[in-house]
């Protein structure tokens, strides 16, 4: 399961996917990202490895991806 929360709002996404893997993850984002895209400008992700491609998410969205300090992943 993956899920997106917007920091003020709350407001949440998710999707089942078959794995944590970087493959899936970089599928899943724009895709539950899409709908929202004119108003998505940053992601803040933590620091696994399923966010190694992180610049494809970006270049999809066309939004800036950030991450959380290390050990810190509700920032």
């Amino acid at each position: 399961m993956g899920t997106i929360v917007e920091r003020v709002t709350k407001y949440t996404v998710s999707a089942q996917m078959n794995s944590k893997s970087t493959a899936d993850v970089t599928k899943a984002t724009p895709s539950l990202l899409n709908p929202f895209k004119d108003i998505v400008h940053t992601i803040t992700a933590d620091n696994g490895k399923e966010f190694s491609y992180h610049e494809k998410i970006s270049q999809a969205l066309s939004a800036e991806v950030y991450f959380a300090h290390p050990c810190s992943s509700w920032e």
